[in-house]
């Protein structure tokens, strides 16, 4: 039974460190409820009786490496301002070693925020400058990588179009991981796609493939395609509810999502990356690391709102289909 295999690898989580690279976001949550108009203007007036603020972006998926039980460190960017040390404060409270890049002045943390009436979203404001960092931050970004990188035992970095991983910035990343033999583990967004050349894991969901890869050839002859092209060790193309296409070596496997019902999808593709590097770094293989990234995906799917995955919530998911 997988059972045991699974235990075996998941049981060496505890052992891995992990440096996480990338864009930080504030998600803040204004909840409450709505009887009236507003009378300036046609829209409702949300009387706001909870506000909560979790880690998004980047710091999500430091989150579920430490809620995991591995070592985490922490690089991205917040600015000098009061949601920056909000920030600050929820990682210090995850267990997260964080070295922020901070500039004072006019780029500010990036926060989303969501005002909730009766447990529906009515708006989202975003308040971010996505500009690639300065050449000054971008230098002392490299510093931070050069100084850390010694100790951990894989780096994943998270690009969300806010700045920090850029021309500059990512091919001297891998540059300094390679030369050091450190894999590399990379969620990508479409701008910079060409970019992350060589790493051990390359993983977009589908809708940023097909950004790039348009529709004129099958999933598999494309996803190939693009595999060779970065020189990837692993193609990883999740597709939401239908599951995951990966792609090894020459071998390409479709594997369907593993949930037992589904509330919430926000944050799973946080919780795949982090699960597959630490099964990878533990031994197991690319199916393998697939297979416990789809138990662990499918299990945080069962909540509302954005919810690291743990071991206990691993490891009950594994013993549920185990048994069937």
């Amino acid at each position: 039974m997988f059972k045991k295999r699974f235990n075996e690898l998941t049981s060496k989580f505890n052992n891995k460190k992990i440096l996480v690279i990338g864009d930080l976001m504030l998600d803040t949550y204004l909840m409450g409820h709505s009887n009236r108009i507003s009378p300036e203007a046609p829209v409702p007036i949300i009387d706001v009786n909870k506000v909560e603020h979790n880690l998004g972006g980047a710091a999500n998926v430091a989150l579920n490496l430490s809620s995991l039980g591995s070592e985490v460190l922490l690089i991205g960017f917040i600015g000098n301002d009061s949601e920056g040390q909000i920030f600050k404060n929820l990682v210090d409270e995850c267990n997260i070693g964080f070295t922020p890049l901070v500039q004072s002045g006019n780029r500010p943390t990036t926060v989303k925020s969501r005002i909730i009436s009766h447990g529906q979203q009515v708006i989202r404001t975003d308040r971010e400058v996505t500009s690639d960092l300065s050449n000054e931050l971008n230098k002392e970004l490299l510093s931070l990588v050069s100084s850390l990188i010694n100790d951990v035992d894989g780096v994943i970095l998270e690009d969300y179009n806010k700045g920090v991983l850029n021309p500059f910035s990512i091919t001297k990343i891998i540059n300094i991981a390679k030369d050091l033999k450190k894999p590399i583990y990379v969620d990508p967004k479409v701008k910079n796609f060409n970019l992350y050349k060589g790493v051990r894991l390359f993983k977009p969901n589908l809708s940023e493939f097909r950004s790039v890869y348009k529709e004129n050839a099958t999933l598999e002859k494309d996803g190939f395609d693009l595999k060779r092209k970065i020189n990837a060790d692993i193609l990883m193309v999740t597709r939401s509810a239908e599951g995951v296409s990966l792609f090894v070596d020459t071998d390409y496997y479709d594997i369907p999502t593993i949930a037992r019902k589904v509330h919430d999808v926000s944050g799973a593709g946080d919780t795949v990356i982090a699960t597959f590097t630490l099964s990878d770094l533990c031994g197991a293989t690319p199916k393998e690391s697939v297979l416990l990234s789809n138990f662990a995906a499918g299990r945080v799917c069962e909540e509302v709102g954005v919810v690291p995955i743990s071991l206990t919530m691993l490891n009950e998911m594994i013993e549920h289909h185990n048994n069937l």
